[in-house]
């Protein structure tokens, strides 16, 4: 490690190979200018620094990114969309082709005897679902989710609307999110959250370049006494002595002093925001005893580690070595398309107004005059072009199998190769479990998300919503994540549901995770029970009326069997 000053092992060491990341946090660093601010703690710096990395690779700027920091032959770099193309492509496998709020309990809602809280259930499922639709919630997944892919972190913000009487939904970058954890700590969430970036001067209007915080805090409900305590709907019974404050104030930059950092600004020089009512923005008591910023990672956090990491992350280097082969084959295409031509004993044309041979073009229908003696020679390039292609193929399969996308997830796996279909479904094992993994990231936080949701209703006592008690157990459920053999599940639903060995409510949710257009649950099996019902009566030669009600039409055939010699029949 000759040269070394440091060897950081870290959430982002996988960048530690790019000579650009040294500049992070520099004084006067062309490459990242921005994280030299003097609020910006450093221990974000290298987070951050990750953050415009992986944003560069996605727009295709890349090699931009790497001749600022003196790199003056990576302008020359062919970046053709394959980080882009990588995130895209786990982004749809992870959504799959929709997602639906699912309340544990909703589908037994339509039973003859519904069990407790399945009526309950089913409400609050279809008051979610409204809220969904109302705040574009498939939408600012999408948002989100690209995010968390990319840059390995996405964050929500939840916050109730008095004018629209329902929590409104926002989207943050997770480069302005910055968590604050207390010393000795054992929660699993940070009491405090600082959403936190520059405002440019603006001259035309006064006003000077500023930095604006806005701070989520846990505290006491009352400072002077700490048992003081709060009923909260969602825990009737149990008083809470803690409340959620709302900040929001900004700091003129020239005002700032090195060492006053995000989580030391000078309260005596901020200039607090106030809101369209007149309510000053300063420690203002929102009423709930939580923090209503969910932050979503991409993958599973190491222990000790809260940040997620990047789907491209441990590809980064492949991605050059592919952004590198493609600029030498278009560098080797050039050449071959219009190869080097070498003349011996031609007669060059001579420019008039020089008097210098002028210099010959390789283009259909030229026609060069040689001596007895000439000769052309041609420089052939077509095999070194057939081995970079070679290559290109090669880091391409290198890249799907190392980020577990694999090449029959991205596309690129030829269907000749595939001998079966159990064969293909090996070949997207990797995938799957990639999915599955990114899946069970998130379950909790989406779980979490739409608790706030409820609750947040409760506090503002949403008509519907003002029955006290603790939130329904709500999460998002995901379509399939790859293709699926409809007809196989169809086959294997009835076998198993005629079989007996598995009820009504799971085969109608193994139909909606094979991708068929159930929208609800609970009112398809309460369909199926009633044309189930109806087939019956019928059966029996009675007629079923508009209100339900049975009648015998006279069509009966007489039933004489004895039940007692043949009760298999009997009980059919």
């Amino acid at each position: 490690m000759v040269g070394l000053r440091q060897f950081v092992i870290d959430a982002w060491s996988w960048l530690n190979y790019k000579p650009v990341m040294a500049e992070a946090g520099r004084p006067g660093s062309r490459a990242f200018p921005e994280l030299g601010a003097s609020w910006l703690p450093s221990h974000e710096v290298r987070r951050l620094a990750a953050y415009k990395v992986l944003a560069a690779y996605d727009n295709n700027q890349g090699g931009q990114l790497a001749a600022v920091s003196g790199d003056e032959s990576a302008l020359e770099r062919r970046e053709l969309g394959d980080a882009a193309n990588l995130v895209d492509t786990a982004l749809g496998y992870l959504l799959g082709s929709d997602q639906q709020i699912v309340v544990a309990g909703a589908e037994h809602a339509d039973a003859e005897v519904p069990p407790p809280g399945a009526v309950e259930a089913a409400a609050v499922q279809a008051r979610l679902r409204a809220w969904a639709e109302k705040e574009l919630l498939t939408l600012r997944v999408q948002q989100a989710e690209r995010n968390a892919v990319l840059l390995g972190d996405s964050v929500y913000v939840v916050a109730w609307s008095p004018g629209k009487q329902r929590p409104v939904l926002r989207v943050e970058d997770p480069g302005f999110v910055f968590p604050q954890w207390d010393d000795g700590q054992d929660d699993d969430f940070p009491h405090r959250v600082h959403l936190a970036w520059e405002l440019p001067e603006e001259p035309e209007a006064g006003l000077k370049a500023r930095v604006r915080r806005v701070t989520y805090e846990l505290g006491l409900v009352d400072e002077g006494d700490p048992e003081a305590g709060r009923l909260y709907p969602w825990q009737p019974g149990r008083p809470s002595n803690a409340t959620c404050f709302l900040t929001d104030a900004e700091w003129l930059l020239e005002d700032l002093k090195r060492g006053e950092t995000l989580d030391r600004l000078p309260l005596h020089k901020a200039r607090y925001r106030v809101r369209s009512d007149g309510v000053e923005l300063n420690r203002l008591d929102l009423m709930i005893d939580f923090v209503p910023v969910v932050h979503v990672p991409n993958t599973i956090p190491g222990a000790g580690e809260h940040w997620g990491r990047s789907s491209i992350a441990r590809v980064l280097q492949g991605l050059d070595e592919l952004a590198a082969t493609d600029s030498d084959s278009s560098a080797a295409s050039a050449t071959t398309g219009t190869p080097i031509i070498g003349l011996a004993g031609a007669r060059l044309p001579v420019d008039r107004a020089t008097g210098k041979p002028e210099k010959l073009r390789v283009e259909a229908g030229a026609v060069w005059q040689l001596g007895e003696s000439g000769r052309m020679d041609a420089l052939d390039t077509s095999p070194q072009l057939a081995e970079l292609r070679a290559r290109v193929e090669h880091l391409l399969d290198r890249i799907a199998a190392n980020s577990r996308i694999t090449a029959a997830g991205l596309g690129t796996l030829d269907a000749s190769e595939v001998p079966s279909g159990y064969a293909f479904q090996l070949a997207l094992a990797p995938l799957d479990a990639l999915v599955g993994s990114m899946r069970l990231a998130r379950e909790h936080k989406y779980r979490l998300l739409l608790k706030f949701v409820q609750r947040l209703y409760m506090a503002g006592r949403a008509e519907g919503w003002t029955v006290a008690g603790e939130s329904f157990e709500a999460r998002l459920a995901w379509a399939p994540r790859t293709p699926t053999d409809r007809a196989a599940v169809l086959e294997e639903v009835v076998s198993a549901y005629g079989a007996g060995v598995i009820s009504l409510e799971t085969a109608v949710q193994m139909l909606m995770d094979a991708g068929y257009p159930i929208d609800d649950a609970s009112q398809e099996i309460a369909r199926i029970r009633t044309a189930v019902h109806e087939a019956a009566t019928r059966a029996r030669g009675a007629v079923v009326d508009d209100d339900g009600t049975t009648r015998d039409d006279g069509t009966a055939e007489d039933e004489t069997a004895d039940t007692d010699d043949e009760p298999e029949q009997a009980a059919a």
